[in-house]
Order: C-alpha cells, then sequence, then structure tokens
C-alpha cells in the first residue's frame, strides 16, 4: 500500500515569499492541498487555485475505478458545470487529497461524495504523475470490484453507467472519454481483469 508521508509540523504554505512579492497570499477559506514529492513525501501545501495556476506544483489525487464479474467498467459523466472538460466520460471516482489526509481517507470521501459509495474494498494499483498545461497531478490508482448500488452526485456527476472493454476501446480518442482516463486505463486494463 502506498501512502503519503506528512512532515511532524505542518508543511510551509506556497508560493513561498520572495522580494518582488514578500508575503505569501493564502485565501484561508480555500482548500489546500499537500505538495508532495514523487515519492509521497510531503513538503508543503498550497491553495487549490495554486496549484491548478500553472505553477506546476505535484499535488496528489486518488482514483478509484469499479470493475464489475462481467469485466464492466464503471464511468461517470463529468458535469457541464465542471471547469474542465465538461461532459467527457471519466473515472468512477476522483478527488483530490486535502492537507493532513491519507490516500485512502480521500478515496472514500470522494467515493461517497462522488457516488454515495461507503462499502468497498480498494486494492491499490499504483502512482503516476498526470501534466497539463495548468497541472501537475500525482495519481494515486486503486481498484474495487463489484456491483454497488451507486448514487451519483448531479453536481459533479451529470451520470454514470458500466461500460465494457469493447466500448472503451471504441471510444478511445474520440473526445468521448478524458485523456487522463485513457491514458491510465491503457496503463492498467489487465491489472483490472486480473482482479477478476
Amino acid at each position: 500500500m502506498f501512502e503519503l508521508v506528512y512532515p511532524s509540523e505542518p508543511a510551509p504554505v506556497y508560493p513561498r515569499p520572495t522580494a518582488d512579492h514578500p508575503g505569501a497570499v493564502c485565501v484561508q477559506a480555500e482548500e489546500m492541498l499537500p505538495l508532495v514529492e514523487p515519492s509521497g513525501l510531503v513538503y508543503g501545501q498550497a491553495a487549490r487555485s495554486y496549484c491548478h495556476s500553472g505553477a506546476k506544483v505535484l499535488h496528489p489525487v486518488v482514483h478509484l475505478h469499479l470493475i464489475d464479474r462481467y469485466g464492466r467498467l464503471y464511468l461517470q459523466k463529468r458535469s457541464m458545470e465542471k471547469d474542465l472538460l465538461p461532459g467527457y466520460w471519466d473515472t468512477a471516482v476522483g478527488g483530490h487529497v486535502t492537507y493532513g489526509e491519507l490516500a485512502e481517507e480521500a478515496l472514500y470521501r470522494e467515493a461517497a461524495e462522488e457516488l454515495g459509495l461507503t462499502a468497498f474494498n480498494p486494492s491499490f494499483l499504483g502512482t503516476s504523475v498526470w501534466e497539463t498545461q495548468r497541472d501537475l497531478e500525482f495519481v494515486i490508482t486503486f481498484a474495487a470490484v463489484g456491483h454497488p448500488d451507486l448514487h451519483p452526485d448531479n453536481a459533479e456527476v451529470s451520470e454514470g453507467r458500466w461500460w465494457s472493454y469493447g466500448e472503451l476501446d471504441a471510444a478511445f480518442g474520440k473526445r468521448i472519454l478524458t485523456p487522463n482516463f485513457e491514458y491510465e486505463f491503457s496503463r492498467i486494463r489487465e491489472h483490472l481483469l486480473a482482479l477478476l
């Protein structure tokens, strides 16, 4: 199992003060995210808006892939209210780890918030780095087997459904699936089937 390693004292807040900007501005009401090394060592914390500003600071997210006994994968359709890739199909559960949380705590919180899912047994599949023009995410990937009763949160997810591997393959590269899902699924597809 992979876990984040927090310092014994609260980590420094980023961005750090400079001569040009002597006071680091942190909106206290904003969600704070841990900044990590690829080993999982937490060296700092920053507001979510800073992490997504193009600063390219590595921060952890959790992903949960749900696969049923028929080898179908559950995907969520991103709400049209999302600022990034609205209407695309994506991993069943995905979200940021907030500062102070362990990866599994974030996984269970996100699963409950997005799908009403609270009872599952996650298997750790690995970590990877996902980089876009504005973001640098340290993805901690889990999977669970089953066919739970799911209740998508309409603010986050517009709908959800089970996809066969054939349907997923047919949708690849057609701007139906998020690019990060396509990348991650191509890396773990055989690992998911091995869980069955």
